[in-house]
């Protein structure tokens, strides 16, 4: 068998690479036109960035010069992930001792001549505290790559499953559900009274009203999303739902979208009781929460959907808002409220593969203020 010889630059390459990618949850970034170079993301780690360099920097002005090439890299990952402030660790494999290796631009520069100085460094160890006990460290250069291949790989298939779980397409339900009950209610109230646009019609049917909130209908907080006033009203709304609430029902999962959907409406219908006395009505503060939550969703998930977030989700919140604004007899304040709630009950509820318990419940708790917040102005402040 001929013999496997690595580098002792390979080599550290190799297992920094594996530790951050199998322990830290970093994940390869595809750089063009680098060579000997490894590139590494994870937006939640204590650098958000790694860079792993084995080219060799003999004096102080190509040590320059490399970090502006860095921070052309950077700006492109802080356009991709709308970032403003991405904490870099450079680290170099192939040095002059003469050079100077200070911190520039939030990068933080050091230096590596062995995989023994891995666990002796006190930038990388004080930031990766358990890397002196994950680091792999093969008996010969055979069982290294063995090793780390494998690793890397069971760790892929992993991002990979995950990927499919959330992304895949899913049966929608819930969304043709919830549309189904407001053409529903809608017909009813010919039915039943005398149409989407007679106050007291809106009003039986349980419209947002704040003098009956007061006294303590407080169902209607919640009612009031399924009531429309007028087709193009049920039109646009339902419109809205079917394209918005698909995609995120597919994403979060029937359960959590529900829930989702339902506290957003509350939320939506307390901003709404803060200035107004009007009669509101509507499904509007329920889909800008499933804005929020997607909004939130792809914060997270923003390296999976690549310019998603910049090119059409925010425009479309904004957009959106924008039109609240600017044309009379739209509730305005229920769009934020909505649009607040749906993001932090989505912070709550959390994301497949990206919340853990403590962020769960940070999110809970915000929320929780967020409401009671809401409640006791609507209800104790005159």
């Amino acid at each position: 068998m001929a013999l496997v010889s690595i580098n002792a630059y390979d080599q550290i390459m190799m297992s920094l690479a594996h530790y951050f990618i199998t322990k830290e949850n970093y994940q390869p970034i595809n750089v063009q036109g680098v060579q000997n170079e490894i590139w590494l993301e994870n937006l939640e780690g204590p650098y958000r960035v790694i860079r792993i360099n084995a080219k060799s920097i003999y004096n102080d002005e190509q040590y320059i010069s490399d970090i502006f090439k860095i921070r052309f890299i950077i700006k492109q990952i802080k356009k991709k992930t709308l970032s403003f402030k991405v904490n870099t660790l450079n680290i170099c494999l192939n040095v002059n001792n003469k050079v100077k290796l200070e911190p520039r631009f939030n990068i933080n520069t050091i230096k590596l001549d062995s995989v023994s100085d891995i666990k002796t460094n006190n930038a990388l160890v004080g930031a990766f505290p358990n890397i002196q006990n994950n680091l792999i460290e093969g008996a010969n250069n055979l069982d290294l790559i063995i090793n780390v291949t494998n690793d890397i790989n069971e760790k892929t298939q992993k991002s990979n499953k995950l990927f499919e779980k959330v992304f895949s397409p899913k049966k929608i339900i819930v969304t043709k559900v919830l549309i189904i009950i407001n053409v529903i209610v809608f017909l009813l109230m010919y039915l039943l009274g005398r149409g989407s646009t007679d106050t007291i019609t809106l009003l039986t049917f349980g419209a947002n009203y704040k003098p009956l909130v007061l006294e303590g209908q407080v169902w209607r907080l919640l009612t009031c999303a399924f009531l429309h006033i007028g087709i193009v009203h049920l039109f646009v709304n339902m419109y809205s739902l079917s394209i918005i609430g698909s995609q995120l029902e597919t994403y979060v999962g029937k359960w959590k979208y529900l829930a989702i959907y339902l506290l957003s409406a509350i939320s939506g219908s307390l901003f709404s009781l803060i200035t107004g006395n009007s009669i509101s009505a509507g499904a509007s503060g329920a889909i800008f929460g499933l804005l929020g939550s997607l909004l939130y969703f792809g914060y997270h998930y923003r390296l999976y959907l690549n310019s998603v977030l910049k090119n059409q989700i925010i425009p479309i919140i904004v957009v959106n808002l924008i039109i609240g604004f600017l044309i009379p007899g739209i509730d305005i304040l229920a769009h934020i409220g909505g649009l607040i709630g749906g993001y932090l009950a989505t912070m709550a509820l959390g994301l497949e593969g990206k919340s853990h318990k403590k962020d769960m419940l940070n999110g809970w708790i915000v929320f929780i203020l967020y409401m009671a917040f809401l409640a006791s102005v609507v209800f104790f402040v005159k």
